[in-house]
């Protein structure tokens, strides 16, 4: 009983991965390397809270969606800003991705402390309702809600659109050569700005799903940031196929909560020092997983050509 709801319990954890890392995907197709991606998973979870607390007296399932979309406009507003930066301005990736992430972590705990202080209507009601149709189970199961399945099918419809449809051929073009894409005709800059904002949004989802579906507590907000990191960690583990991420994100469930979950299916005391470094054994498969890639050398294994660097279309 304690192996399955450590397995229930991971997968639902896993699902906040899985949003990260799908939104990361879809931004990287396009050539940048979203670093914010912390960030704008924290402005998703105070987004969708927000909405929550203003939607306190409407039907249950009416104010989950309200949430999700604040969410997904949450995100997308701060892919926006990142694209502005990056495609428009030509400022370097990596340090606004990192503004980004100081800027949204900042945000977040003065707009969650904010609610918490007046906490007689707080957003933890809907509860019930993100967690349907499991909520009254007591074990991992209740963590499997609506936003679980939201999860998956956004990255099968990620997949299905890189790899089956003329947009996605499109954006991986734009990633990896954006000179040559721009000779054929491609809106490189509507390509790079559509994936950063619709990636944005779809990463904003899973800040939104930890505090109101794994979590359910008013202090989730101060760990979303390190889901974050790995969430960008997990995009190169699964090789950047979001297909692939539904698994990875599943591995990277029961890697993280292992530092807890082992000892204890075990019957071991390893004590509170040895958590911290089990837990970082996501980050370890990740460093094996570029190992190997790296020294296979194919390039479907490889990231986009052009990752992290600027386009200037005078160039080409």
């Amino acid at each position: 009983m304690m192996l399955l709801d450590y397995i229930l319990t991971s997968v639902a954890i896993g699902m906040t991965f899985l949003l990260g890392c799908t939104g990361e995907i879809l931004t990287e197709k396009a050539g940048h390397l979203n670093l914010g991606i912390p960030g704008i998973m924290c402005i998703g979870g105070a987004s969708g809270c927000l909405a929550l607390k203003a939607c306190y007296d409407l039907p249950g399932f009416l104010a989950v969606i309200i949430a999700i979309i604040a969410a997904i406009l949450g995100g997308a507003l701060m892919g926006a800003i990142y694209s502005f930066l990056t495609v428009t301005l030509k400022a370097n990736q990596n340090v606004t991705g990192l503004a980004m992430t100081t800027f949204g972590v900042g945000v977040t705990k003065y707009v969650m402390n904010g609610m918490a202080i007046n906490a007689t209507r707080n957003y933890l009601y809907a509860l019930k309702y993100f967690r349907a149709p499991f909520a009254s189970a007591d074990t991992g199961l209740k963590y499997w809600g609506i936003m679980m399945y939201l999860a998956i099918g956004i990255a099968l419809a990620s997949a299905y659109v890189l790899t089956r449809t003329r947009v996605g051929l499109h954006l991986r073009a734009v990633g990896e050569n954006p000179a040559t894409a721009d000779a054929v005709g491609i809106n490189v800059t509507a390509y790079k700005y559509g994936a950063t904002c619709i990636g944005s949004a779809v990463a904003a989802l899973g800040g939104l799903y930890y505090i109101m579906d794994y979590m359910g507590s008013m202090e989730a907000y101060k760990t979303i940031e390190a889901l974050g990191w790995l969430s960008v960690a997990l995009v190169i583990f699964t090789l950047w196929r979001p297909q692939i991420s539904i698994i990875g994100s599943i591995i990277f469930g029961l890697l993280y909560l292992a530092g807890t979950r082992i000892p204890t299916l075990l019957g071991i005391n390893l004590g509170m020092s040895a958590t911290p470094l089990l837990q970082m054994l996501p980050y370890l498969v990740t460093i094996v997983v570029l190992i190997i890639t790296s020294i296979g050398k194919k390039r479907e294994n490889q990231p986009p050509a052009s990752l992290g660097l600027s386009y200037f279309r005078e160039e080409r």
